[in-house]
């Protein structure tokens, strides 16, 4: 009995052990689907540092920015449903289908859910160069400027060009959208006088407003923000209907075992809650979400899905 109880002990070591493995036993990667700098890429890493405290491993941010989000979305999606790679989206997840049909994965079957991480307002500027102080003033010289006015926005489905997409159709005016890799760099065309107006991140906006190289008319969000004050809303302004609240989801992938889901998003809530969090987002003009639920989450993806197709389809857009 003893001599068949030594020989069993190799064959049940390995099994015993990794049942005894707890998540997680390595770092976990985060796909970033945008450039670094943007307002995404600062809450995901601010989201990165809360949850690698709490889940006792490192959570490295890894940048993979292009076509709206989608060769992020693809890379994350060729990854092992272990829980070890997640995924941190914002607007442009809601038109990423209807933007590029090929996509061979859908925004909301193909990834799960894990909290509702931050919101922000977008700010509207012009360059000091336009003359326009408020908003009709401004819609005036865009029908006098039509298309010679150009609007800077990153490539197609980003935040701010969508942003920029409503714009346009609600307010009724024409302009040329002048598409960017990336965000900043549109800025920074705004400052140069190259592009005359954009919608974008306070993050980025907000310092060149404070320094005068761009002026602020007004802010995306349904109403005026504390994040920006003195700025009223493009709806308060005379835009009806206008919304356009920024935010992040955090994702999973579909398969990944419930007890990994119930740490990830035990660790995403955790994160969010600190005191520390809701702090350091002040700082990039962004804020919590009071729910940040994971059931919360699907429901505003849902919703903006809805609320974007309209907007995608009078785009009459091809993707390249």
């Amino acid at each position: 009995m003893l001599r068949r109880s030594l020989l069993a002990a190799p064959l049940l070591t390995p099994f015993a052990a990794a049942a005894q493995e707890r998540f997680p036993s390595r770092p976990v990667r985060l796909v970033i689907p945008v450039a670094v700098a943007g307002v995404t890429d600062i809450v995901g890493r601010i989201l990165a540092e809360g949850m690698a405290a709490i889940l006792g491993r490192p959570v490295v941010a890894e940048n993979i920015p292009g076509a709206g989000s989608t060769v992020g979305a693809a890379a994350f999606q060729r990854s092992p449903a272990d829980g070890y790679t997640l995924f941190i989206a914002t607007n442009n997840h809601a038109v990423m289908k209807a933007i590029y049909p090929q996509i061979p994965f859908d925004p909301v079957a193909d990834f799960i859910p894990l909290a509702l991480v931050a919101r922000q307002p977008f700010v509207l500027a012009v360059h000091p160069a336009v003359p326009a102080r408020d908003v009709p003033e401004l819609l005036a010289w865009l029908k006098a400027e039509g298309e010679k006015a150009n609007y800077g926005a990153a490539n197609p489905g980003g935040s701010n060009h969508m942003a920029g997409e409503q714009f346009r159709q609600r307010a009724g005016v024409t302009f040329t959208i002048v598409p960017y890799r990336a965000a900043a760099a549109s800025v920074q065309d705004l400052v140069a006088g190259r592009v005359q107006l954009t919608i974008d991140s306070p993050t980025m906006l907000l310092p060149l407003i404070r320094d005068g190289r761009v002026r602020g008319l007004a802010v995306s969000t349904e109403s005026a923000s504390a994040l920006v004050p003195g700025l009223p809303s493009l709806a308060e302004a005379g835009i009806a209907g206008y919304d356009m609240t920024v935010y992040q989801i955090l994702f999973a992938r579909p398969g990944t075992p419930p007890e990994v889901m119930a740490t990830l998003q035990d660790a995403a809530r955790q994160a969010i809650a600190e005191p520390s969090f809701a702090q350091r987002l002040a700082g990039v003009g962004c804020e919590p979400w009071p729910d940040s639920s994971p059931k919360a989450a699907s429901a505003l993806l849902a919703a903006d899905i809805a609320r974007m197709a309209p907007v995608v389809s009078a785009m009459k857009l091809t993707p390249g």
